[in-house]
């Protein structure tokens, strides 16, 4: 993938020890903490195995709508949603066929109310919160309440000791990684405008994380 990590990480300077996969323990301890906030936690061990966990997550006829994520990308989320053999209402294919720049962004809006909603974080801590951001607030306009539910799929590598460190990966490696990949598709930088820490799920059953035991997104 043209866009992954290994496009950028010779070229950015980024902290790798914030990047690296966790040991059993720690994972045991993130998984722990993130069901006590609330959170659905399901490990997996490969990308393949993800994306079959979230193919049999989402019911026939629901509308799913997704945020940019590299590693969605990378398991091969994207494109099943817009090429694959299933029965969703694919928002995402909706919005981005309207021509109209003021009719797309309301549409856009529209869809973060999907029935399922799909994206990524930029880190996992061990005590249990996550942590995402955006530049326009497009992804994680849905994450707090919008969405019906929520599936949120992410690499152990963003597994981090604390709240602390969560913060500084989000700065130190997710954000120069991912304004090199704006620049390099947008032709603009990128931006921390729109942040999230996402310490509790009160809504049962809402927000499940998908943690797959690889090296995925930045």
């Amino acid at each position: 993938m043209e866009h992954d990590k290994a496009a950028y990480a010779d070229d950015v300077s980024y902290d790798e020890s914030l990047d690296e996969l966790p040991t059993d323990d720690e994972l045991e301890t993130a998984v722990s903490n993130l069901e006590d906030r609330g959170f659905g936690v399901v490990v997996v061990d490969t990308a393949e195995d993800a994306l079959a966990e979230l193919k049999s997550r989402i019911p026939e006829g629901a509308s799913v709508m997704n945020g940019h994520s590299t590693t969605l990308e990378e398991i091969g989320f994207d494109d099943y949603l817009m090429d694959g053999d299933h029965d969703w209402q694919n928002l995402h294919a909706e919005v981005f066929d309207i021509d109209d720049d003021a009719e797309r962004a309301a549409a856009r809006r529209e869809a973060q109310t999907a029935d399922y909603f799909l994206g990524g974080v930029n880190a996992v801590a061990q005590s249990g919160e996550l942590v995402a951001a955006d530049a326009s607030g497009s992804r994680i306009g849905a994450y707090p309440f919008a969405a019906a539910n929520l599936l949120l799929i992410t690499g152990a590598n963003k597994v981090v000791d604390d709240l602390d460190a969560a913060l500084n990966r989000l700065e130190n490696v997710a954000y120069p990684l991912e304004d090199a990949r704006a620049e390099d598709v947008y032709g603009a930088p990128s931006a921390i405008a729109k942040q999230l820490i996402y310490r509790y799920e009160n809504d049962d059953d809402r927000t499940t994380v998908v943690l797959v035991r690889e090296s995925l997104g930045y």
